[in-house]
């Protein structure tokens, strides 16, 4: 017997039963919301430093500071007295370099870590490596929220790469493997990426708030201790060894992955990798240079609205998700045409964002590059596990961390080139590069109306073993039962001295030791 629980008035033995029976019951659902919640905070972390981290830099002056006047005004105070008030402005040496390594350091070693961590997962299993990654994000979390240096601050945000490779590729690949029906595969992969989505958006505003009330420490903390939460939990949905059929073969021995460099060989897959690049580059060139374009083309609109554009693009996000999952539903062999829709939805929405004289009329345009994205990530993730499925071994460790590297892709390089283009070409011409390279890509979406003639691997072998019983029992009323049975050994036309002769021989379809059962040897296709 163990205590009373309050408040429930029931024993602690009975509660810890109930809950593990609970935790059984719904495996799925556990594991979704373990995964989306882990999604939420990489998202969030990779977000949160851009209102924090520039003001909070200067605080430590960690820049050399230079002041440049620019020109002198006279003001009028009465009685003859005039005062000569200089005006000038803060510069500050090398501080767009050191913010731009700072942000890209966490998607830069993201992207080389991937490879490993893919080969790990599919190695190991999706639990142990999803623990890994958070506990890292814990970790580096906590190390960010006390640190008052660039080097820190930078280690820092390195580390959560590292936690961000294992964690977000273990949870893709989990969710693939828990969730194997197509349908629910695609209802439960769009929610992870309407959590992605979310934490993008809210991000900024979240740490904006707590670090103007708060301070610094605050919101990386209570990230943090998320973290931790989460990796428990996964503790919850750790499945009991042997892992669950997907990741063992018929014979029970453990499937091992195909190699991250045969899955990039592989032409639908690379050409789902290239699509999420051109849908992200769309958000990894916006998100640094929009603000500017504000502060230069909208001056008078008060400077709360610049943090807050995006939050509205996040309903049309979540829209897309939920458009995508019922379309794929309704025409499950049209996935391909769902991904061009939103890649060139999302180029030509690119186009009027320039010409856009007002943050609400911002928006609109906004909201269409948002429901574009959720077009084109909602099919093709679902899509790289079909293609696992179907062309490779189902493990899914490494085909998700190239989807990883995708992301990380965009999110590392497209804040650089970005502003090397705004500062030479012009805001508006990074927008017309953005709608070519979307839309001329969409034709290369063509193919992958193909993959939907492949059906599962598992499914063809066990159509050939059924094809291999038809034989069998196609020999067994050609030639007779095996073993001669009485009256099914061997046509009868045959004469009786014959028949005494054969018979006394050793029948030739009976089963030998090097031959299976119903061996024909002159059937080649057997």
């Amino acid at each position: 017997m163990g205590f009373n629980v309050p408040v429930i008035n029931r024993d602690s033995e009975w509660c810890y039963a109930h809950a593990v029976e609970w935790t059984k019951a719904n495996q799925k659902k556990l594991v979704l919301i373990i995964v989306s919640v882990a999604l939420l905070l990489d998202n969030m972390l990779y977000m949160v430093i851009v209102p924090i981290i520039p003001h909070y830099l200067r605080q430590l002056h960690n820049y050399k500071e230079t002041i440049v006047y620019t020109s002198n005004t006279t003001v009028d105070v009465g009685n003859g007295t005039y005062h000569i008030i200089p005006k000038f402005y803060r510069t500050y040496e090398d501080e767009d370099i050191e913010l731009g390594w700072l942000f890209a350091s966490k998607a830069l070693l993201q992207i080389f870590v991937n490879p490993l961590s893919g080969f790990v997962i599919d190695r190991i299993g999706y639990e142990i490596p999803m623990i890994i990654g958070l506990s890292v994000m814990f970790a580096s979390t906590s190390i960010f929220s006390l640190g008052k240096s660039y080097g820190v601050l930078f280690f820092a945000r390195s580390l959560q790469g590292f936690g961000s490779a294992f964690a977000d590729t273990a949870g893709l690949a989990m969710i693939a493997d828990r969730f194997t029906e197509d349908g629910e595969r695609s209802a439960a992969l769009g929610i992870a990426l309407a959590f992605i989505s979310f934490g993008c958006l809210v991000a900024p505003p979240f740490g904006s708030v707590l670090y103007d009330a708060l301070g610094k420490n605050v919101p990386f903390l209570i990230l943090a201790f998320v973290c931790l939460v989460d990796a428990i939990a996964v503790f919850m949905v750790i499945q009991p060894r042997p892992p669950l059929a997907t990741s063992r073969d018929e014979k029970g021995e453990k499937k091992h992955g195909t190699p991250m460099w045969r899955l990039f060989m592989d032409p639908y897959i690379a050409t789902c990798s290239g699509a999420l690049i051109m849908a992200n580059v769309s958000l990894a060139f916006l998100e640094p240079t929009i603000g500017k374009h504000i502060l230069e083309t909208m001056p008078n609109e008060p400077h709360w609205k610049h943090g807050a554009i995006w939050l509205p693009a996040f309903v049309p996000h979540v829209v897309g998700v939920y458009v995508t999952v019922k379309l794929l539903q309704r025409f499950p062999r049209h996935t391909w045409a769902i991904a061009m829709v939103g890649l060139a939805m999302e180029g030509i929405a690119c186009i009027a964002i320039p010409f856009m004289t007002t943050i609400e009329g911002l928006v609109i345009p906004l909201s269409f590059v948002c429901f574009g994205i959720a077009l084109i990530d909602t099919s093709l993730l679902p899509m790289l596990a079909h293609l696992v499925d179907t062309r490779h071994v189902s493990v899914y460790g490494s085909v998700y961390a190239i989807a990883d590297i995708s992301y990380s892709f965009a999110y590392a390089f497209g804040p650089i080139i970005a502003s090397g283009i705004v500062n030479v070409f012009g805001f508006t011409t990074l927008n017309i590069i953005i709608c070519v390279t979307n839309v001329g890509y969409v034709p290369v979406l063509w193919m992958l109306a193909k993959v939907d003639g492949y059906s599962s691997i598992d499914k063809k072998d066990k159509d050939e073993a059924g094809n291999g019983t038809q034989l069998t029992e196609h020999a067994k009323n050609e030639y007779g039962a095996i073993g001669g049975a009485p009256g099914q050994d061997y046509p009868t036309n045959q004469t009786s001295a014959f028949n005494g002769s054969y018979q006394a021989q050793t029948n030739p379809f009976a089963a030998q030791p090097e031959f299976p059962p119903g061996y024909d040897p002159l059937n080649p296709t057997w």
